[in-house]
């Protein structure tokens, strides 16, 4: 493949990873609200009252930590950053495990970025 195709490539890696990160935060927050109007009912168990309190905090955490890192590293893709190509590469494997649509994701964006073409593109920069 050649260098103008690969930056294609990357490119829709960059994208689906922004897209991606963006629907985790509203995710995130999502399931912050969701677990807040749960614990509503449960306000006299003190025990459900105890776990979901600390899974409306630590769950939507997660969720946002991960995506705000998947969104740095896609904006950092798109001007070729070595350290983001490193991370995303990082990110696509965990996101394998997000069957079936992060699997997808996640391999595609492997290839991409594993491709002798591509690690001459971001050296180049």
């Amino acid at each position: 493949m050649d260098e103008l195709t690969m930056k294609k490539h990357v490119t829709l890696v960059s994208a689906l990873q922004i897209g991606f990160s963006t629907i985790g935060l509203i995710g995130a927050i999502i399931v912050f609200f969701v677990f807040t109007f749960a614990n509503s009912f449960v306000l006299d168990d003190e025990i459900a009252n105890a776990v979901l309190r600390f899974l409306s905090v630590s769950l939507p955490a997660a969720i946002g930590f991960v995506s705000v890192i998947g969104l740095i590293g896609g904006i950092g893709l798109l001007s070729y950053q070595e350290w983001a190509r490193i991370l995303m590469l990082i990110i696509a494997a965990i996101g394998c495990l997000n069957v079936p649509f992060g699997t997808i994701k996640g391999v595609y964006s492997i290839w991409v970025l594993m491709q002798d073409e591509t690690i001459r593109l971001f050296k180049n920069f």
